[in-house]
């Protein structure tokens, strides 16, 4: 560890959650890869976490980590403090006024759906076929089957480095495919989502045929990440990559999905290497085959392992 992380490590206060150090990230990842974390702080609460991000220095790298479930972690590992929100202080439901519903940000986007639908409260079934958590969904504006997070938020909570609060409009995001133009300096709380009245059974209907869909069409029970590469304009990635010929594409122990060829799998063996280096070859054979320049959906974080094989 450099030096000056080190210096920036030492004068983080106690906490009363959990502040982990050299804590390895791959359990907390669907692909079960990657490095360590310098430190990992698992706040009790909202003060707690205000309390750390106050009292650390300004130059100490600050990431939030939800489930996982659309991030590689590099094998060398992430330098820095990376937060997880975990626990009921953060995954909080609420069913307030007028339809809607307060979630936090830690709270799993299909556990979200399922309370709407006990709600009578539908328009929120899309997020059964998400998984990741609402902080996530915020994050990178999450969406399947033509709804995104964006058509459902009504406004979210923030916390910035120096631990001070925000209250943030839908229009404050600026909201694209897949993405959003806060950057990445904050540390989502929670949202409040607008739902509209259903019979709970209908909106119960609709989630099992979303997660039916889901079940036949991707590959949910591999250590995957979800969708690997965006949608490009007017195209599937999925469908560029299986006429670049990689459906079931290899390299060690990292796979093309032959069931959705727009996701890696990990069968097992695979470092993080492997899983994004495979990626950058299928992102090389789509270009060479259709002309078309494959982006990532899913994160890349940290840093590549000394002396080993960089994509």
């Amino acid at each position: 560890m450099p030096d000056r992380l080190l210096a920036a490590l030492s004068p983080l206060p106690p906490v009363r959650g959990k502040l982990l150090r050299e804590e390895p990230l791959a359990p907390f990842t669907w692909f079960q890869v990657g490095g360590p974390a310098s430190a990992m702080l698992l706040p009790a609460d909202e003060e707690d976490l205000a309390f750390v991000l106050a009292a650390s220095p300004a130059d100490l790298p600050v990431l939030a980590l939800g489930v996982g479930s659309n991030i590689i972690v590099r094998d060398g590992g992430v330098e820095g403090l990376v937060v997880r929100l975990a626990g009921k202080a953060f995954a909080g439901l609420e069913a307030l006024e007028g339809g809607r519903v307060r979630a936090g940000a830690g709270a799993l986007d299909k556990t979200v759906a399922r309370f709407a639908a006990a709600q009578g409260l539908s328009g929120l079934e899309f997020l059964s076929g998400i998984p990741g958590t609402i902080g996530g969904a915020l994050a990178m504006n999450a969406g399947c089957y033509g709804r995104e997070i964006r058509d459902v938020l009504i406004c979210a909570r923030a916390m910035d480095r120096s631990g001070r609060i925000h209250t943030l409009s839908q229009a404050d995001f600026g909201f694209c495919y897949r993405g959003n133009a806060m950057g990445d300096g904050l540390i989502f709380l929670d949202a409040l989502l607008q739902g509209a009245p259903d019979e709970p059974a209908a909106i119960t209907a609709r989630m099992q045929e979303i997660t039916a869909k889901r079940e036949a069409a991707q590959p949910i029970r591999e250590k995957t990440g979800g969708s690997t590469f965006r949608n490009p304009p007017g195209h599937a990635a999925w469908a560029l990559i299986h006429a670049a010929g990689q459906r079931g594409a290899r390299l060690n122990g990292a796979e093309v999905s032959k069931k959705h060829c727009n996701f890696l799998i990990n069968t097992g063996q695979a470092s993080a290497a492997d899983i994004e280096g495979l990626g950058e070859a299928v992102r090389a054979a789509v270009l060479a085959h259709s002309g078309i320049d494959l982006h990532w959906e899913i994160k890349r974080i940290g840093k590549f392992l000394p002396g080993g094989t960089t994509p």
